[in-house]
């Protein structure tokens, strides 16, 4: 095969390609390819003139304006291409949610978490506990005590005959 054959061959193949038709038969993936390209190449140049690239991400707002313009139109050149779908249920991810919600419910909540107890095994039964032993014996009761208490004081300790002053000194 000649080189001609060749580039004819993958331009062929190029143009086949689902990506490719769509590109060709679509003006808005078009356009928001030539402003993802813009806004991008406008973000860059930015990013080359500052001093501190880092700093200009965090402080410059046109930099962080040409860096959102040229992500939505990444997005909208991705959707054109791959096409409108159906958008997905996530029936598993709500109910993961719900789930945990509930346990959380009844873990913090006592009220709801005996509740659920009482339904599952029953309603608790209160018992009026009867004891099997005899009682015990009542202690014949204490003599009452006078109604009004006499004070009495205390003795004086007595000092020693022999002249002490009681600390045993003498």
């Amino acid at each position: 095969m000649s080189a001609t054959d060749n580039a004819a061959n993958a331009v062929h193949q190029a143009l086949s390609h689902p990506y490719v038709k769509r590109v060709i038969e679509d003006a808005e993936i078009r356009d928001n390819a030539r402003a993802a390209y813009a806004s991008a190449r406008d973000a860059y140049d930015q990013l080359t003139r500052s001093k501190h690239p880092v700093n200009a991400l965090f402080d410059e707002k046109q930099l962080q304006n040409s860096l959102k313009t040229a992500g939505a139109a990444f997005v909208g050149v991705r959707a054109g291409l791959i096409g409108k779908h159906k958008k997905k249920r996530h029936w598993g991810r709500a109910l993961v949610i719900v789930a945990v919600g509930g346990v959380l419910a009844i873990a913090l909540s006592e009220g709801l978490r005996n509740k659920v107890l009482d339904l599952m095994f029953g309603a608790e039964e209160e018992f009026d506990y009867v004891s099997t032993t005899a009682p015990p014996v009542t202690a014949p009761p204490a003599p009452a005590a006078p109604a009004e208490p006499v004070a009495q004081e205390a003795p004086a300790p007595a000092a020693d005959e022999a002249g002490t002053d009681g600390d045993g000194a003498a």
